[in-house]
């Protein structure tokens, strides 16, 4: 029997698998860099190795370190989680190799199927390779790897090219493997998958359907099970080509079958040969353990000729640190706070708990104080709810986002609830893929009732202040107290009987006030803040995040017209070939690329001009703000070079 495991991944899905090995009496080794030297994961396992270096590709990708890690730690098994080397054969190979059990699919079934070229050759479907006109747009697509990364939709065929080099960069970074290929597009299909587990006796397990359709960049974003609408016949065709998959490559382990649905009909995409980031909504409807049963199965074990029987719908949301209202860019700092309700206890099932009907799963790799950085995935954390129905899950799931505490960087979680609670996903017959392209400027609207809030954030340093200095109201009225919060403005004064008056937002009356907790009433309804600030310019009142903006502007902060700044704090991976300062720019022309928790983000020129500063290399790490580049206008630039010549 497996007495240790080393799990060869990070945060989220490490502390996951660690959890399991808990509840069944194995030891845990954890494997880090040193940007994870006091990551979460770290801290919960028995044993940690260092891994020296931040990158990926320094560590978490180093099958050889991985392997070496695993023997110096006196672990017996390797159990890949998901991304990195999780579906890479060799990897697998060396595991084995090492006298170690591999908590995976055989190599040969990893590189029958985790090569997205090679699972569609395997089943007859042929990659595009002389693209044409007739053939768009078209899915530029990583043969390896999964989670968005190496993904370009190509609608104009003169991009081909550059979208191609750019994808392969991107999957190499995330994946060590940089093939990619080209397949048709389908325009707003749904995203539905199957659940496998196979054991070495020859029982395949196929565990119902999930939908993954809410997408941003080709990264899930909420999933669920059962898909919901699918038609009876769809849905066990779905089932049975799953299977004969996998027992067409003699699958062992936890994997998943993907297909594109559209028109009542199923296009197979690919099969992830690895346990799923999704993977809890199947566990919550079949009440099973799909990480107890990997190491079941790896300890040659039978699975029971058929699975639990379903019962529910679960939901999961992802938490991001990023801002959707700015292309999703990824967000770095110190999560002061991290609290979702956990109301309705767990209850037993096989291999561990599951939250009663009602309560929350949470999933994640960080807790309160952690700081989140630039090197890898931007998500905090996976969101779960189980319910009898749909409707039920996706309510519970809204109002336990909606009450959580996040204190620190910006995250999605505003829009996480906009999403739940919009129509259009409360109805099944019309999720696909298309989603956030149709609703997304309406979900990243701002949060109402920001004023409020910034007015309660106002009110609660007044009284920090008075609690700490004294004074208040004064015989001789004073000009009103002013502070800004984003866009929004409030002036106040003290009363005379120790209380404030608000005379901007109009039409607030102050209940109570005090350092950390504000109530307000507002067209006859009291609304109450709790009120919370850590000194690193942001303010956050109930579930609004406020940036403090300063009375006076620093001269130092004003940057020259065209200034191009790093929009995250990242990596220059990339410069366009031969760009040079004084070269002409036009409108659009990409200059550079970042990348920051394995998402690419393109540097675009702002306008026509001249090129007039490039601070940016390869290789170079970026704070948000940095200035990268500046761009200035033919006009700019003459005025320029004549002041220099008078």
């Amino acid at each position: 029997m497996i007495g240790s495991v080393l799990v060869a991944n990070r945060g989220e899905i490490a502390c996951r698998v660690f959890r399991t090995c808990r509840e069944l009496g194995i030891a845990t080794v954890a494997v880090y860099s040193d940007a994870d030297a006091d990551a979460l994961h770290v801290r919960e396992a028995d044993t940690a190795v260092r891994l020296p270096g931040a990158t990926p590709a320094e560590t978490y990708l180093r099958g050889d370190l991985v392997v070496e890690a695993a023997l110096a730690a006196g672990a017996d098994a390797v159990h890949p989680g998901y991304g990195f080397l999780s579906e890479n054969a060799d990897f697998a190979r060396r595991v084995t190799g090492a006298g170690l059990v591999w908590i995976g699919p055989p190599p040969e079934a990893i590189e029958a199927m985790a090569s997205k070229t090679r699972a569609k050759e395997l089943l007859g479907i042929a990659p595009l390779t002389d693209v044409t006109e007739d053939d768009l747009p078209v899915l530029v697509k990583a043969a390896a790897g999964g989670g968005g990364r190496g993904m370009r939709i190509v609608r104009e065929l003169g991009l081909l090219a550059e979208e191609m080099a750019a994808a392969s960069a991107e999957a190499l970074s995330a994946f060590g493997d940089g093939e990619v290929f080209v397949e048709p597009y389908v325009e707003n299909g749904r995203h539905v998958e199957v659940q496998l587990l196979c054991d070495t006796h020859g029982t395949a397990w196929a565990l119902g359907t999930r939908d993954c359709s809410l997408q941003r960049r080709h990264q899930k974003v909420v999933e669920e099970a059962p898909a919901p609408g699918l038609p009876a016949a769809l849905e066990a065709s779905l089932l049975d080509t799953a299977v004969r998959a996998a027992k067409a490559v003699g699958y062992v382990g936890a994997g998943t079958v993907e297909f594109l649905v559209a028109g009542g009909r199923a296009q197979f995409l690919e099969m992830n040969t690895r346990l799923q980031v999704e993977h809890p909504v199947t566990e919550e409807v079949f009440g099973v353990d799909l990480v107890a049963l990997q190491l079941a199965v790896a300890e040659g074990r039978a699975l029971p000729p058929e699975p639990p029987a379903p019962r529910g719908h679960a939901i999961e949301a992802r938490l991001y640190a990023e801002d959707p209202a700015r292309g999703w860019a990824p967000q770095t700092g110190v999560l002061h706070r991290f609290e979702l309700p956990r109301e309705g206890g767990a209850v037993p099932r096989e291999g561990g708990v599951r939250p009663r009907e009602g309560g929350v799963r949470l999933d994640t790799g960080y807790v309160s104080g952690d700081a989140v950085g630039v090197h890898y995935d931007a998500m905090l954390a996976k969101v779960i709810v189980h319910a009898l129905t749909r409707a039920e899950a996706v309510r519970r799931l809204a109002h336990a986002l909606d009450r959580a505490r996040i204190h620190g960087p910006v995250t999605n979680r505003d829009l996480l609830v906009a999403s739940l609670r919009h129509a259009e996903f409360g109805d099944p017959g019309l999720l696909d893929t298309g989603f956030y392209d149709r609703n997304g400027d309406a979900l990243t609207q701002p949060r109402p009732g920001a004023e409020y809030a910034a007015a309660a954030a106002a009110l609660a340093e007044a009284a920090g202040r008075r609690g700490r200095f004294g004074g208040g109201w004064r015989n001789l009225r004073s000009q009103d107290e002013t502070r800004t919060y984003g866009d929004h403005e409030v002036c106040y004064r003290p009363t005379r009987d120790g209380g404030y008056e608000v005379t901007a937002p109009e039409g607030v009356r102050v209940v109570s006030a005090v350092p950390d907790r504000v109530r307000l009433e507002v067209g006859g309804v009291v609304r109450d803040f709790a009120v919370a600030a850590y000194g690193d310019g942001v303010v956050h009142a109930g579930p609004h995040r406020l940036e403090v903006r300063p009375r006076f502007t620093d001269p130092r902060e004003q940057t020259a017209p065209g200034s191009l700044l790093a929009p995250m704090p990242g990596t220059v991976v990339r410069v366009a070939d031969g760009l040079a300062v004084g070269d002409p720019v036009t409108a659009g022309q990409p200059l550079l690329w970042l990348e920051a928790m394995k998402m690419e983000h393109r540097v675009i020129a702002p306008a026509s001009g001249t090129l007039t500063a490039l601070h940016a290399a390869p290789g170079r790490q970026v704070e948000v703000g940095a200035l990268l580049a500046v761009v200035s206008d033919d006009a700019t630039t003459e005025a320029a070079q004549e002041d220099q010549t008078v």
